[in-house]
């Protein structure tokens, strides 16, 4: 029975590793309907290569420095009680390529190649890795501590602070170190608008994402046992949430639309587990709202040219969502209760200093050794020239 057991919850995290693992076409189609046209070869390319380098480095490195765990036994050791570890390995993976396919939205359009896939082993290897294992596993004895100050431990329960706003926050040094696009802020005060290339592309990579949301949320259980309903519920009801707030304060603009159900699903990733539905509404509706003001300001009025506004979407929104589960999960507020407000914030405000630190040193290091962006020619006839040489002048673009 136990082996039964065992083979069902095999198959269990695996579906949720599938489902997380096409999420990443939809990270390639909203950046692709995103850039313009000259860079859509880039992402779709950067995605791709970004997911296998993640895989190298967590597999060698960032698996065992998160969990203590590695792969140098023989076959017939890692394939015990049905190969569980290695199909729990794969779905944490798939959280852990996050990082790099969120940051690459950040940067996109003047990013060199080869310097974000070294960003990417780095980050995926050593950075996320070391804040997982604090979340997650017990390092460090800082949930124990926080049980011992507070009476609970931090609660992330598909990874609101864990996954979302370590990227998000990531992604903000990279682009600050990069600067914005050449064009995008003029001398005279005047902003270049440089509209998605493709709304269907765009709308595309929301609704994969949306849907597989639903497997990145669901089976955080890992185990058949631990599946609850109410985080599909949660789920969904912040999806609609964030949709709706963000149709009205985005005025009806597709990519705004098509952002706020992203915004709603991050920010309930942490509490999904323990929030009352109506709850779950609430935050993901006011994680909608903080996106859409939050990327006018960045773009508009702080001149921060983080292209798919990664750091609003994924950091300020998951950040937001650690915090709201300390908030929602309260029974007071109809959650389920075991859940402290102080562990909450101080772990999401760790997450963010850990995200900060770590990718200042990696990108501040690879700016200083390599370089990170595109020369002016580069940029201005596409980024796909980092990754296929070719003669192209602004009158031919490349034919693909």
């Amino acid at each position: 029975m136990e082996a039964l057991k065992s083979a069902n919850d095999v198959l269990f995290i695996l579906l949720g590793a599938i489902m997380v693992l096409a999420m990443h076409a939809g990270f390639a189609f909203l950046e692709v309907g995103t850039v313009r046209k000259k860079n859509q070869v880039n992402a779709l390319v950067k995605i791709l290569t970004d997911f296998a380098v993640s895989t190298i480095a967590y597999f060698f490195i960032g698996y065992s420095i998160a969990y203590g765990v590695d792969f140098y036994a023989g076959a017939e050791t890692l394939a015990a009680k049905n190969g569980y570890e290695l199909t729990k390995f794969f779905f944490l993976l798939t959280f852990a390529a996050a990082i790099p396919a969120i940051v690459s939205g950040g940067i996109a359009e003047r990013a060199k190649f080869n310097p974000q896939l070294a960003a990417t082993f780095l980050i995926v290897g050593f950075v996320y890795p070391f804040f997982e294992g604090i979340a997650w596993n017990q390092a460090f004895g800082i949930q124990a501590w926080l049980k011992a100050s507070f009476g609970e431990e931090f609660h992330d329960f598909a990874g609101s602070v864990v996954v979302h706003a370590m990227g998000g926050w990531i992604a903000l040094p990279a682009v600050l170190l990069l600067g914005a696009r050449h064009g995008r802020y003029r001398k005279t005060g005047e902003i270049s608008a440089h509209p998605p290339s493709s709304i269907p592309f765009l709308a595309l990579g929301a609704w994969i994402l949306t849907v597989g949301w639903f497997g990145f949320n669901v089976m955080s259980a890992q185990t058949l046992d631990k599946i609850s309903g109410l985080v599909a519920l949660n789920s969904l009801m912040a999806m609609v949430g964030g949709t709706l707030v963000a149709l009205v304060l985005g005025k009806n603009d597709p990519g705004f639309v098509h952002n706020g159900p992203l915004a709603g699903l991050v920010a309930v990733c942490a509490g999904s587990d323990l929030m009352h539905p109506m709850g779950a509404l609430v935050v993901g509706g006011i994680a909608g709202g903080l996106f859409v003001v939050m990327f006018t300001l960045t773009q508009n009025r702080w001149k921060i040219d983080d292209v798919l506004g990664v750091w609003p979407l994924h950091g300020l929104c998951g950040a937001w969502g650690g915090i709201a589960a300390g908030i929602f999960g309260q029974k007071a507020l109809g959650g389920l209760g075991g859940i402290a407000f102080m562990p909450q914030l101080i772990m999401t405000a760790m997450a963010i200093g850990v995200a900060l630190i770590g990718s200042t040193l990696v990108y501040g290091t690879l700016k200083a050794t390599m370089g990170l962006r595109l020369d002016q020619e580069e940029e201005y006839q596409g980024a796909d020239l980092s990754i296929h040489r070719i003669t192209a002048t602004p009158e031919r673009e490349p034919n693909w």
